[in-house]
């Protein structure tokens, strides 16, 4: 499978560096709005295909999937952008800025037969199945709350506070705590609560979201762009808990008893990054003629931003480019 990269900032070249490790994927192209840039990145990274501007690239046939890495507010533009020219496409987290983006971006990819998905990493991690598996054995019960906390010291970066390029944690940060407490507990939510502290740009900077199911469990999450935290998971319950240590790169799921002795320790397998899963995924996907990955479906992305457009209603944001 050939895959043109479109941006290529710091996430592009850890998937390029990927792709090179990988049989199964090929570094085909390169896409930057200098070509000083991405002939510099194809050369480090062994790209065959380096080009100046992204719509250069769209216009090769030869792409198999294009990796949208550029800032989330241009997701949208250039994933509908892909779509219209025909290409497959591979679209990094958070997804789009709000719902009605990422709306269009499904109904455009089903309208032309082409596979869209998001490159939340850990919904295609082999950690997923094996925390969803002790889970389903019964290990610790029946599960009453998730616990866990995202936070790095990224707030000197002007792309995470700048509200033109859809700063902030929410897009960036929690959006990997809400999908943990989402593959755990699912989405029969009841209500969401949040709380934030902005940055001195207005985006969140800190904050703390709960959620309430209508079982009756309940799901808290602390992200911060200010400090590094554990990035812990915790999933508590009635005989027992689950310590997911870094839940946006799963290292070790631990599994302790009602009385907090270990039963369990498990360790995902060896990776390259981590990126390589949903590389998998789209490819399997396009080869079955596909429009989503089951790892992570429309109906899931679409909930992730439902979910996040609450969350922002709440804190007061909205983004300059929104209507």
């Amino acid at each position: 499978m050939k895959v043109g990269i479109l941006g290529a900032g710091g996430i592009a070249g850890t998937m390029a560096a990927t792709i090179g490790q990988m049989k199964e994927v090929e570094n085909y192209a390169i896409a930057s709005r200098s070509i000083e840039k991405a002939e510099a990145f194809a050369k480090q990274y062994a790209v065959e295909k380096a080009y100046g501007s992204y719509e250069e690239m769209l216009a090769d046939d030869q792409i198999d999937l294009v990796y949208i890495a550029t800032p989330h507010s241009h997701h949208y533009e250039w994933t509908m952008k892909a779509l219209a020219a025909g290409r497959n496409v591979l679209c990094e987290k958070a997804f789009a800025a709000n719902s009605r983006q990422a709306e269009e971006m499904i109904g455009l990819a089903n309208e032309k037969g082409l596979l869209l998905a998001e490159a939340i990493w850990t919904r295609y991690m082999p950690s997923r199945k094996m925390i969803t598996d002790l889970i389903d054995a019964g290990e610790i019960g029946e599960v009453v709350c998730v616990d866990s906390n995202l936070g790095y010291r990224i707030d000197q970066n002007r792309r995470m506070v700048d509200p033109a390029l859809a700063g902030g944690c929410l897009l960036d940060l929690t959006v990997y705590p809400l999908n943990f407490s989402s593959m755990v507990m699912g989405d029969d939510i009841a209500g969401i609560d949040a709380r934030m502290i902005p940055t001195p740009t207005g985006v969140d900077g800190k904050s703390t979201v709960m959620l309430t199911y209508t079982n009756g469990a309940m799901a808290s999450m602390f992200n911060t762009l200010y400090a590094r935290t554990d990035r812990r998971g915790l999933i508590t319950g009635r005989d027992g808990y689950i310590v997911v240590e870094n839940i946006n790169n799963p290292e070790k799921i631990t599994v302790y008893d009602g009385e907090g002795v270990i039963k369990k320790e498990l360790t995902p397998p060896t990776q390259i990054s981590g990126y390589e899963y949903e590389l998998l995924a789209c490819k399997k996907a396009i080869e079955e003629g596909k429009t989503e990955c089951e790892e992570m479906p429309h109906s899931e992305i679409l909930e992730i931003m439902h979910q996040m457009d609450q969350i922002r209603k709440i804190y007061g944001i909205r983004f300059p480019f929104e209507e």
